[in-house]
């Protein structure tokens, strides 16, 4: 893609790169125009400029319908060799009556294009509504049929859940049989579950303020950051909520962490700043 005579330089990647990815959900929202992108950058560029600022985006509008594989494909050519996109799966999957029968559904979305992103498909987030409880043998039935590849490349799937029934043992050995890790959120809205669960973990996080020209105050990110370096090293942040004991080290991980709603003019600045103290 030609590069920009105004913006130039602006397009240029970080040079750090460590196994903790840290970014945002979405790239078009009109009040980041006044804070996180360029005075004068088209809409058409928004993409393009913030894969080069943020190691990851969390694709939100999967969520309300699957888009075409043209459009994934285009997404993938504006974003550089070594960037990751996070999508969330179709609503209409994770909100059904029964998970059980949602293979088909789950295994047509996966074949409608995501090959397209190639090497910048990242984790697919399966995120179950509040109302959605615990039901072992259910949720069991959907992971067994959860596609795990795709043109002979592993699939990561990622379980949100948002029923306080999910807190609890029986969920936590479930996901683990499964290799399935489960989103940490630090919302007071939903049950945060630290526990580690699968390959890597998926962290989102939802206080961001108004009033904090970095969403979180320098001390939070500082603490935020130490977390990220103990998951990416193996470690298990005994500090956050978890439902059973705390793991003892375990081998290296891959770390996704979305700065998501709550504050959202402030997201790109606190991912960005995340991200310079995990590459630091």
């Amino acid at each position: 893609m030609p590069e920009s005579p105004r913006h130039g330089d602006l397009f240029a990647p970080p040079a750090a790169r460590t196994p903790i990815r840290v970014g945002i959900g979405g790239w078009t929202f009109a009040p980041w125009r006044d804070n996180f992108y360029p005075a004068g950058l088209v809409q058409r560029r928004e993409l393009e400029y913030a894969s080069r600022r943020l190691r990851t985006i969390e694709i939100n509008g999967t969520f309300y319908r699957a888009q075409s594989p043209a459009t994934y494909a285009k997404w993938a050519a504006e974003t550089p060799a070594d960037f990751v996109f996070a999508l969330k799966a179709p609503r209409r999957i994770t909100e059904g009556r029964r998970l059980a029968q949602a293979g088909g559904e789950a295994r047509a979305f996966i074949d409608g294009g995501l090959a397209e992103f190639g090497a910048r498909l990242g984790p697919i987030l399966w995120q179950f509504p509040p109302s959605r409880p615990f039901d072992a043998d259910d949720l069991a039935a959907f992971l067994d049929r959860l596609p795990r590849d795709l043109d002979g490349r592993a699939l990561r799937h990622v379980l949100e859940v948002r029923h306080p029934s999910f807190a609890c043992g029986r969920y936590v050995t479930l996901a683990r049989a499964h290799g399935m890790p489960t989103v940490f959120t630090d919302s007071p809205d939903y049950p945060s579950l630290a526990d580690l669960s699968g390959p890597f973990v998926y962290a989102r996080l939802m206080r961001s303020r108004a009033g904090e020209e970095h969403g979180y105050p320098a001390n939070e990110l500082d603490e935020w950051a130490r977390r990220a370096k103990s998951w990416a090293a193996g470690g298990d942040p005994a500090e956050l909520p978890h439902v059973l004991p705390a793991q003892a080290a375990q081998v290296p991980r891959e770390v996704f962490v979305f700065f998501i709603s709550a504050a959202k003019a402030r997201n790109p600045a606190a991912a960005m700043a995340l991200q310079a103290r995990v590459d630091a």
